[in-house]
């Protein structure tokens, strides 16, 4: 029997999970020996974990709740490595799967590997080569542990092995957030909000924001909304908290510029795959725009996944504001680049790592 652990630390972990747990259930069915458990490091109250989520993606809420719920990055890390401590003791366990790259994952990888069990990273070797960023520094930790690199493309593997991980430890497995948009296309749904606004598709920007550095820097955000709101295309953002603080006193005589709730995984899905354009800081969001082949402007530097700009249909335009110009104008002109699917984005990842794990000499 092989007992398996799969720890998410934050609401983007489920979407890349979700396959892997039905993955896990199919072997299971099909009579492989083992067992496995979702653990979630937060509480159940976490708001960002709301119901439709796990409808959404077609899965069940975490086994096991951590509990842990504070601010503090070392404070969560040391709690969250006391509680996981505690899951160990109590569960019987051969492998971990941690995902991504939080302080949560880094803690749960820590004590994983003190209690010599076999650990498993999804998605391994992406780097941003900023050390100064408090996650880059949970990815190389994470990484130099790991029995098992599970990366999604060749920049990842050659991330990873020019690190010094030895090579029968690194699977190019693909991009595991593909298996979920290919078995969420058929049940998009359109946002009721779209009625509201009256807007169709292919006629809007979408806007998202989560960067907490370019949420803090009033003067630089000021000027890339009002970029944005001045190439004169309607732009939806679904923004959460700060973000909606950050951005609201730019857009105050832009009506329209429209601000609205988050939304479901499933409404969100519709509605980036319907846009005209995205206009993002997150990784993920492009990721999904080169799979459905829509005009993405990313504003960062740099990308963990270059295969999206590469191959894909993202651009990185950093922080400035003659970049973010032209690349709305290409967008607004209906000029944008071709673009083609990377290598193993074919919805097969999770088959990929359950049979890795399972194979595995343990």
């Amino acid at each position: 029997m092989r007992n398996i652990c799969i720890v998410t630390g934050a609401r983007p972990n489920f979407i890349k999970v979700a396959p892997i747990l039905k993955a896990l259930q199919r072997a299971k069915n099909e009579g492989r020996q083992l067992n496995y458990q979702l653990v979630y490091a937060g509480t159940e109250k976490d708001s960002s974990l709301e119901p439709s989520l796990f409808e959404d993606l077609q899965i069940s809420r975490p086994d096991i709740y951590l509990g842990v719920d504070c601010m503090n990055i070392n404070e969560l890390t040391g709690r969250v490595m006391g509680e996981f401590e505690q899951y160990l003791n109590a569960h019987p366990t051969d492998v971990v799967i941690v995902v991504d790259d939080l302080a949560s994952t880094m803690a749960v990888a820590i004590v994983t590997k003190k209690r010599g069990i076999k650990l498993a990273h999804l998605v391994a070797g992406t780097r941003s080569f900023d050390i100064t960023m408090p996650k880059e520094i949970n990815r190389l930790v994470i990484d130099g542990l790991s029995d098992l690199l599970f990366t999604a493309g060749q920049s990842s593997n050659t991330n990873a092995s020019r690190e010094g991980a030895d090579l029968h430890k690194i699977y190019m497995v693909g991009n595991i957030l593909m298996d979920t948009l290919r078995m969420s296309h058929g049940r998009l749904q359109r946002p009721h909000i779209m009625d509201k606004l009256k807007l169709d598709a292919q006629s809007y920007l979408v806007f998202t924001l989560n960067r907490k550095k370019l949420i803090a820097d009033e003067e630089l955000l000021g000027r890339l909304v009002t970029t944005i709101a001045e190439a004169g295309m309607p732009v939806i953002a679904p923004l959460r908290n700060d973000a909606v603080k950050a951005v609201t006193p730019y857009i105050k005589n832009v009506p329209h510029f429209h601000i609205v709730q988050p939304l479901s995984y499933l409404e969100f899905g519709w509605l980036t795959a319907n846009a005209k354009g995205i206009v993002t800081d997150s990784g993920n969001v492009a990721e999904e725009a080169t799979f459905n082949a829509v005009p993405c402007i990313t504003l960062n530097s740099y990308t963990e996944h270059i295969e999206t700009v590469k191959q894909g249909s993202n651009v990185l335009v950093g922080e400035d504001i003659e970049q973010l110009q032209e690349a709305l104008a290409t967008i607004k002109r209906g000029e944008w680049k071709k673009c083609s699917l990377p290598d193993r984005w074919d919805g097969r990842t999770a088959e990929r790592i359950v049979q890795t794990i399972l194979e595995m000499d343990l």
